[in-house]
């Protein structure tokens, strides 16, 4: 080829023209490389015997939170394939595999360093055991096959975590301790009762302790076998009414839900000491205590309230109620005739099951010899009970109202001639529908107070009928 200059006009401006573009084509070759890009590659040497173009450098991706979460891919020693919209962690080598046209990532070299090492130890240590741990192996496997000595084994481990009888019974006899049953310290306590060196406090603290103690039901029975029913007895006779009070306390402690001291108690007269008492002058505190004794000896034991009517109990108690004006005492009154009267109708209202044993049968029959409501119309309890009405606490009133209605069935016709009962009612039924209101607006719908309503509603029924 022959070059010739440029010598004519027309020549001259072509070549300069030539050169201006190449200019302008270098220039703009130049900014594209010039700008650094977040997917700049390179092409390296690819481990798997084919080009790859990988990045310039370590890069780490920034996720934008407004495009969005990414899945972060968690790389490791192998290539493992990057899909679109998956980042990488800062640290990890990310290559464009030219055969599959597809981004790829592993572990960065520092990583893959430790990772590596870390890795192929935990390896070994997983899969290679000692001699020495392949003989404990076995021998625990000869162990566990043979039962008699992991049963020996067991025992020693137990008997290691406590210490032999001798040897507590041993140190507790150098220290002076004497560990006592129940029945022994009841023993001690009846001869320290019945010693004549005892004062009146000690004999109240031994009352005391021995109230405790027959609250179970063996320790109860124990006792009288030793003679401290008898003792009990005698107590209640005392001149002294601190000692009464609390034998009478004992007694009701011993025979509540207890029926074989019930039977005994009664057999060695204590239901007519009891009424004695309750007939003579005494502080309300005794008379409390022997309300309470008179009330668990004839709880869910028709004999003894068969024996309490014969025996005048009822005028006993009418009397009492009549000379109580605080009601203390004939709140007690009122709740233990409510509670023998329910006892019968309950009774009665088993009796209609079809499936009847003989312990059943015989309890209706020794009920059935109760004449509890005729006993209560012809001493004047119709007119008496509505008496605790004119009380001010709400618990004597509720109490009073419930022994109304278990005797309407005999007083019926007296409530309806009674114009004070009448009365009584509207009044309370009007003042506790105030209450009933106030519970409401409380958000108590079925509150003490309605129950009590309720309750007036019935007996209203009961004298209507």
């Amino acid at each position: 080829m022959k070059l010739t200059p440029c010598s004519t006009t027309g020549a001259s401006f072509s070549c300069l023209t030539l050169a201006v573009l190449l200019l302008l084509h270098c220039c703009h070759i130049g900014s594209i490389f010039g700008q650094k890009s977040d997917s700049a590659l390179t092409v390296v040497e690819n481990t798997e015997g084919a080009e790859a173009v990988v990045g310039d450098e370590e890069e780490e991706v920034v996720v934008d939170e407004d495009e969005g979460d990414l899945e972060v891919i968690q790389p490791n020693e192998e290539w493992q394939t990057l899909k679109p919209g998956q980042a990488v962690p800062a640290g990890s080598h990310v290559r464009l595999n030219l055969q599959t046209g597809q981004r790829e990532v592993r572990l960065g070299e520092e990583q893959l360093k430790y990772w590596t090492q870390e890795h192929r130890e935990t390896e070994e240590s997983r899969h290679s055991f000692s001699p020495e741990e392949l003989k404990r192996a076995v021998k625990k496997m000869k162990e566990d096959m043979n039962p008699a000595s992991r049963d020996a084994e067991q025992q020693d481990s137990v008997a290691s975590k406590f210490r032999p009888i001798e040897e507590l019974k041993r140190d507790l006899a150098q220290l002076d301790l004497q560990v006592e049953t129940d029945v022994q310290i009841m023993r001690r306590l009846l001869d320290q009762f019945n010693s004549s060196n005892s004062t009146t406090e000690q004999r109240l603290s031994i009352l005391l302790e021995l109230e405790y103690l027959v609250h179970q039901v063996d320790n109860a029975q124990t006792l009288c076998s030793m003679g401290g029913l008898q003792l009990i007895l005698d107590g209640l006779n005392s001149s002294d009414f601190r000692l009464q009070e609390r034998c009478a306390f004992v007694l009701g402690s011993a025979v509540a839900s207890n029926p074989a001291v019930q039977v005994k108690a009664v057999e060695s007269g204590a239901l007519q000491t009891l009424l004695t008492m309750l007939a003579t002058a005494q502080p309300l505190q005794v008379k409390k205590k022997v309300l309470f004794a008179v009330a668990s000896l004839l709880r869910n034991f028709p004999y003894a309230q068969r024996h309490f009517l014969s025996h005048g109990g009822l005028q006993v108690l009418s009397e009492l109620f009549r000379e109580d004006g605080g009601g203390v005492l004939r709140t007690r009154i009122v709740t233990m005739l409510y509670d023998m009267i329910s006892e019968k109708e309950l009774i009665s209202q088993a009796g209609l099951d079809l499936v009847q044993d003989a312990s059943h049968e015989e309890r209706v029959r020794q009920y059935s010899k109760v004449s509890l409501q005729g006993e209560l119309l012809e001493k004047g309890w119709c007119s008496l009970v509505p008496q605790l009405l004119q009380s001010t606490e709400h618990d004597y009133r509720e109490k009073a109202l419930r022994a109304l209605l278990a005797m309407a069935p005999v007083c019926s016709d007296q409530y309806r001639s009674d114009s004070s009962l009448l009365g009584s009612l509207l009044s309370l039924r009007h003042q506790y529908q105030e209450m009933v209101q106030s519970e409401m607006i409380l958000g108590e719908e079925n509150g003490y107070f309605t129950e009590i309503v309720e309750l007036i509603d019935a007996l209203q029924v009961k004298m209507k009928t």
